[in-house]
């Protein structure tokens, strides 16, 4: 009796947690260590992506401005409507999604059955294999730049989609292979031999069973390969000099010009560029974190 008078005294009469009770017991999990750790990690984060989108809204006798506003006084979209008008940042964005929604495509679709090769069939010579993989993979990539150019050079692919797509294919093909490999030996065998004893073939049975359980590790490997795709400066940069061709980093670093820097449309414009990938983590990160974590335990 003592105890329910108690229970019912704490939770109210109409049962419910009173709400100073339930805003105390939030604040004391709030201010653990391990909460409060990674809220400040996540402030830390995300304030220079609050600065860059709130100095978007400013005009720019506002940009400069000491001490700076914390949120501006005159917002405005202007930066917005120039970015888009007067420096084609349509067309750079455009060729972005372009390139890096096709060649991510294309990582996939090798990566995954190279992939399940490397986890399943009895191959010669898989950890040399392997290896090789991560150290391309981790190559740098101003090295690349000259030979990939005279390489597009002769093939004409210069100022083009396709040279592009292609080389943003050879070079993530590697580390999505890796994800993926390490993703399908966490699959259990039995499901592949079951579906052999049915009659599927291998291609069907990768297609009908190894992938619809990798879905979190195709996530993962689609959305780093994405978001490097989205990101690359400097192979854009060398391969597609015509304006055209531009991807988004190249168009957004040559904003401005030798006597002024727009600084409000660039922050507009970067703002803009972070969306996608922000986007993306957003309503994938349950499949992203799965598919990494396996990759840990099981690689």
């Amino acid at each position: 009796m003592t105890t329910a008078a108690t229970d019912t005294k704490a939770t109210g009469a109409t049962g419910r947690e009173p709400w100073g009770a339930r805003a105390g017991r939030l604040l004391r999990a709030v201010l653990s260590w391990p909460n409060a750790a990674a809220l400040a990690v996540a402030a830390f984060v995300a304030a220079p992506l609050y600065w860059m989108a709130a100095t978007s809204l400013k005009p720019p006798e506002e940009i400069g401005t000491h001490p700076p506003t914390a949120w501006p006084e005159n917002a405005t979209w202007a930066n917005y409507r120039d970015a888009f008008t007067d420096n084609h940042f349509g067309t750079y964005l455009l060729n972005s999604v372009l390139v890096s929604v096709i060649a991510t495509l294309l990582v996939l679709s090798l990566s995954a059955f190279a992939g399940y090769a490397l986890a399943r069939l009895p191959l010669r010579g898989k950890a040399p294999i392997m290896v090789s993989l991560l150290m391309i993979s981790l190559f740098p990539t101003i090295a690349l730049a000259a030979p990939l150019f005279l390489l597009m050079r002769d093939m004409g692919w210069l100022n083009s989609y396709q040279g592009l797509i292609l080389v943003y294919t050879a070079l993530n093909v590697p580390f999505a292979i890796w994800i993926l490999r390490n993703f399908f030996q966490s699959i259990p065998k039995e499901m592949e031999e079951v579906a052999w004893v049915d009659g599927a073939s291998p291609l069907r049975t990768v297609l009908s069973v190894i992938l619809p359980q990798a879905t979190p590790g195709v996530f993962t490997a689609a959305i780093f390969t994405f978001t490097a795709c989205w990101t690359e400066f400097l192979i854009a940069l060398t391969l597609n000099t015509a304006d055209r061709y531009r991807t988004m980093p190249v168009g957004l670093a040559l904003f401005g010009s030798q006597f002024t820097v727009p600084y409000g449309t660039i922050f507009a414009a970067a703002t803009v560029s972070v969306l996608p990938i922000a986007l993306l983590v957003l309503i994938f990160r349950r499949a992203v974190v799965s598919g990494l974590t396996a990759g840990a335990v099981k690689g």
